[in-house]
């Protein structure tokens, strides 16, 4: 069984540690947890392991978030994963800092790389990690809240959080979408 695991994010020294790179954050995590470094590879970097049986490739598109869905489309061909072995993981404004959720397929939510993919692959049938960053932004101002850094307040929060979606990844390989769902998606941070 093999499965991608796309991470989104911005390419650059300037938005590392940024909100909107907490999918960048969540697949450094879990390749640090497994020993496995990220190479250059196309579209992207790449790091893979095996756990259990299942091969998990995690991708860090390098195409900056608005066009990840050249990487994704690229890789899930090349390796041969299934569509519903995908997993996509991204910020989301409407959920609370720290709040995670897990879902088998949908709309793109107003997320800009989640609407190239879905567009790319011509479907929205693949799981997401939506990782809550919150919305304390004034109106028009959400372009900079999401580009921002975080703040020491918000890391508190989050930095645990991302290990519970990297044990979230696992699961998903393990388990399958909806058991993790029900697993995951009630607990509060």
């Amino acid at each position: 069984m093999k499965y991608l695991v796309a991470g989104l994010g911005n390419i650059g020294p300037e938005y590392t540690d940024t909100r909107h790179n907490i999918g960048f954050m969540v697949v450094d995590r879990l390749a640090a947890g497994r020993e496995v470094t990220f190479a250059p590879a196309r579209y992207g970097d790449m790091a893979t392991f095996r756990w259990k049986g299942r091969i998990f490739y995690l991708l860090k598109p390098s195409t900056y978030m608005n066009r990840s869905g050249r990487p994704v489309l690229y890789w899930l061909n090349r390796e041969k994963v299934p569509l519903e072995n995908l997993l996509v993981i991204a910020d989301d404004v409407a959920l609370p800092t720290g709040y995670l959720r897990m879902r088998p397929k949908g709309g793109p939510g107003g997320h800009n790389g989640l609407s190239d993919i879905i567009e790319t692959l011509g479907s929205n049938q693949f799981a997401r990690l939506r990782c809550g960053i919150g919305s304390d932004y004034p109106a028009g101002f959400q372009s900079q809240y999401v580009l921002g850094k975080w703040t020491e307040e918000e890391l508190q929060i989050v930095k645990p959080q991302i290990d519970v979606a990297c044990d979230m990844v696992i699961s998903f390989g393990l388990q399958g979408v909806a058991r993790t769902m029900n697993q995951y998606n009630k607990k509060k941070p």
